[in-house]
């Protein structure tokens, strides 16, 4: 279900927010030269403010032009505190960077492991509706000491087979526990969601007069309980959006997933089956590829930078959108580094991620500086694929 297109917009997306990152760190960095070259409030000598100013601005000058050198360039032009406030600066610079780097890899990959929690949230609310159905159907036999005058129908959710499967299944139990899935906090919401959304739902008053429902009119309720309740409604999904800070992006994934539980369900199976879907079909494998698109893209920025600069002649290249940048490097950075993955792939991979993401020509741009390159890269070796279907420098 976690496809390498998802993995690829998540590693966008958090590259895309590493960037803003080092924006803001080049600030505080300058703060930090501006407050270097401040009069000294302590001191009784004579201290020209015009020139601590015009100082402050050649450090910040030096430190813009050294960003990304392993030496210090033009540092001979300047003064010893203006060279030694600028090392210190992009000292400072690259320390922010790397905790700010560490820190979006760790919750990138976090993230998406976390997102098997979201749909078993989802599956476990139905069951919730579910018990709460049963506790009602209990506590109006003990309030009237009497048969119950509604007809049986009303109470079918608390005998819902589907869910009795869900329920009594060893694999939903442990997942649960794996991902802390518990309800207990929601034991007045989950009673609240019913009767003010699941209840008055067209298709949930249709299932409640049907008499003897089907195993596959049990599944049809929980679905539409799922798309047009837990997946729709507003309070449900503050729930979603408080755990997941990405929920806008991961909702249609954990729907689906959920989803795709009951629709696997056949009637037929044992606690001991395995009903969950899988993370991926090989997640160890897609979890190499996700930290290493990450890591191997900011490594090789400044490279494929240049190479992008040498092709937008019309462009100067800090003038690119953003996102424009980081999906180009992005893509040229899994066409040399990933064997395995055809061009062609990766090229509509990230012009599909520009529709969707940058501006509206972008995907023009992207295809155009994609197209040029990767025939370059090819040519000249550095692009070289191998593999079932591909022969090498193709």
């Amino acid at each position: 279900m976690l496809n390498r297109r998802i993995l690829r917009v998540k590693a966008f997306q958090t590259l895309y927010a590493y960037q803003q990152c080092k924006y803001s760190n080049a600030n505080l960095a300058q703060d930090f030269i501006k407050e270097s070259f401040l009069p000294d409030l302590n001191t009784m000598e004579i201290q020209d403010r015009g020139q601590l100013k015009k100082e402050a601005e050649r450090c910040v000058t030096l430190f813009i032009k050294n960003l990304d050198k392993d030496e210090l360039i033009a540092a001979n032009e300047n003064s010893e505190k203006i060279r030694h406030t600028a090392i210190k600066a992009i000292d400072l610079y690259h320390k922010y960077n790397q905790k700010d780097r560490e820190f979006l890899k760790n919750n990138m990959l976090t993230a998406v492991e976390n997102i098997p929690g979201l749909y078993l949230f989802a599956i476990s609310m139905l069951l919730g509706f579910g018990t709460h159905v049963r506790k009602e159907k209990a506590k109006k036999r003990i309030l009237e000491d009497q048969p119950i005058i509604q007809p049986p129908s009303v109470y079918n959710l608390g005998n819902n087979k589907v869910l009795e499967i869900i329920a009594a299944n060893h694999s939903f139990k442990r997942e649960c526990l794996r991902f802390q899935v518990d309800l207990e906090d929601l034991e007045q919401e989950i009673k609240e969601w019913y009767r003010e959304l699941v209840k008055p739902q067209e298709d949930y008053q249709k299932y409640m007069h049907t008499e003897n429902p089907t195993f596959e009119q049990d599944k049809e309720v929980l679905q539409s309980i799922l798309k047009k309740v837990l997946f729709k409604s507003e309070a449900p999904l503050s729930f979603f959006q408080d755990r997941d800070l990405n929920w806008s992006e991961n909702k249609p994934i954990v729907r689906s997933l959920a989803s795709k539980v009951l629709k696997n369900l056949t009637g037929n199976e044992e606690s001991s089956d395995e009903i969950l879907p899988e993370l991926a079909l090989n997640w160890e494998e897609d979890k190499e590829f996700f930290q290493n698109i990450f890591n191997l893209t900011i490594t090789s920025g400044q490279d494929f930078s240049t190479l992008i600069a040498e092709k937008a002649k019309n462009w100067d290249v800090e003038r690119i959108a953003l996102t424009d940048r980081v999906i180009l490097i992005m893509a040229l950075t899994e066409m040399v580094n990933f064997p395995s993955i055809p061009t062609k792939v990766t090229i509509n991979e990230y012009i599909d991620i520009s529709k969707t993401y940058s501006t509206p020509k972008s995907k023009q741009f992207v295809n155009g500086i994609l197209d040029t390159l990767s025939k370059e890269l090819t040519d000249s070796g550095k692009i070289r694929k191998s593999g079932r279907g591909l022969i090498d420098n193709k």
